[in-house]
């Protein structure tokens, strides 16, 4: 570990927050002249240190053991690089409209890579009222569901998040062309689909 870049690091996150090396030592029960050497590089935080150090300068741990951030370019607004995360201890759903460094219940997550949906995973577009009402002929078992469905769609994204036991159906607001639907499946991971691909209601009928 280099001390040197951890201290920078640590002055650099302080600063940002607006906080003196007092008000840090204080948050730590520590004294100020301990942050003063970190600052320093002269010596590095004690290990039992690193989670309230963490929170108190509202870093990444893994960043601060590093001693560097890795920016992202500016994110330019193109929702089709949307990305969605599914945290296997909680299930907690996250997104990012780029790359990013996420994490939940202490484990670094990757993004969920989406596959064309497959028949199993098929949904149906109903228009009522000024939206889709999207139905999914799919299990609801407890081991096996459908966990969110997304509508991604030029500036802007929509999230239903669905639970096992209930019906696989859910409302969106309709879109005039483009657009796609994602569905997390818990067995089978992300599917995607063009909205202009997806069977209208009356089309399945006629068949």
């Amino acid at each position: 570990m280099d001390c040197a870049k951890v201290g920078r690091l640590i002055m650099q996150f302080r600063k940002e927050k607006g906080m003196t090396q007092q008000q840090v030592a204080d948050l730590l029960r520590i004294s100020n002249k301990t942050v003063s050497k970190w600052e320093r590089g002269l010596g590095c935080p004690d290990v039992s240190l690193w989670d309230d150090l963490s929170t108190v300068l509202g870093a990444d741990i893994l960043k601060l053991l590093q001693g560097e951030l890795s920016p992202n370019r500016p994110d330019v607004g193109k929702l089709e690089k949307t990305l969605f995360y599914v945290c296997p201890t909680c299930g907690n759903i996250l997104v990012s409209t780029g790359n990013a460094s996420i994490s939940c219940c202490g484990r670094k997550l990757k993004p969920l890579i989406p596959v064309s949906c497959s028949e199993e995973h098929k949904a149906v577009l109903r228009e009522i009222d000024l939206e889709y009402y999207v139905t999914v002929n799919h299990d609801m078992r407890k081991d096996h569901y459908i966990s969110f469905a997304a509508l991604v769609y030029h500036d802007r994204i929509y999230l239903n998040r669905l639970y096992p036991e209930q019906n696989p159906e859910f409302r969106l607001p309709m879109v005039r062309k483009g657009g796609y639907l994602y569905l997390y499946c818990t067995q089978h991971g992300l599917q995607k689909c063009p909205i202009a691909q997806i069977t209208r209601e009356h089309e399945r009928i006629a068949d």
